[in-house]
């Protein structure tokens, strides 16, 4: 499975693809609403699990929020038609340093405010392409993600603010004046329909209003030639970011590491 030269234009012109011919195979959906499941089951009497944001669900008890995890997570963030279409965009090395799900349950589900991924990214150079897999279907009813076709282009982080609300997935938001909110699109997906987008893009959801559950399984993947730098991460977490990335576990996908520095060790 590929992007067509088509799919590979509009990735680079809009900052996201969404490929036309490809679904996630129905038994591997089933595994994961399974594994979904499960996680739920394992993690009800922790007290800050909530299944709208889920951070390192293929870690154990050790990783980001406590979460306990299972090793499963990390062979749905392995499959091989979907790495094919990341080297595509993003090279051959391909580092998975992130698996996020974002459960988004019916009627309640929270909103995930304007804002560029790579803002709190401890990343040198800053490239990073993620992969949204909608489990569930997403709609506009639903609270599907929105992006801001071409705001990638200028390859550079936007002025963001912190504003900690309880009807937020995050914190960061983008400061209204630096992009065209008016030239937003919605990003509508079939169950098993994935989106991959740039680091640089900016891109939020509304809340679900609908009484369907809107779940997506994101994977982050970092291109070997770049160094994920776990000592800045550090810093970012002094300043207020809660997502554990001094400890992040990396995982080499795909080729090798160019940098010669990514650490796989530390979280593991």
């Amino acid at each position: 499975m590929t992007l067509s030269a088509e799919e590979v234009a509009r990735y680079h012109e809009d900052g996201l693809v969404i490929p036309q011919n490809y679904r996630v195979p129905e038994a591997t959906l089933a595994r994961i609403h399974a594994a979904y499941d499960q996680l739920l089951e394992s993690n009800k009497d922790a007290p800050d699990f909530s299944p709208d944001f889920i951070l390192g669900p293929h870690l154990g008890a050790d990783g980001s929020y406590g979460v306990k995890g299972d090793p499963v997570w990390l062979e749905f963030a392995q499959i091989p038609e979907i790495l094919d279409m990341v080297e595509q965009v993003a090279g051959p090395d391909l580092v998975l340093w992130g698996i996020t799900i974002f459960g988004k349950p019916a009627n309640n589900g929270k909103a995930t405010p304007w804002h560029q991924d790579g803002d709190y990214y401890p990343i040198e150079p800053l490239e990073t392409t993620t992969v949204w897999i909608s489990l569930d279907g997403s709609t506009p009813e639903q609270g599907c993600m929105r992006f801001i076709p071409g705001s990638h282009k200028p390859h550079r982080l936007f002025s963001h603010h912190w504003e900690h609300r309880d009807d937020y997935t995050l914190a960061q938001v983008i400061d209204d004046d630096q992009v065209d909110l008016d030239s937003a699109r919605d990003i509508v997906l079939e169950p098993g329909q994935i989106s991959i987008h740039d680091v640089y893009l900016v891109h939020g959801s509304g809340p679900n209003h609908s009484d369907r559950r809107r779940m997506g399984l994101v994977l982050r993947l970092l291109p070997a030639t770049s160094f994920y730098n776990h000592d800045s991460g550090k810093n970012k977490e002094d300043a207020g970011s809660p997502h554990g990335y001094s400890n992040r576990a990396l995982f080499l996908l795909r080729g090798e590491d160019k940098t010669g520095r990514n650490d796989f060790n530390r979280g593991h």
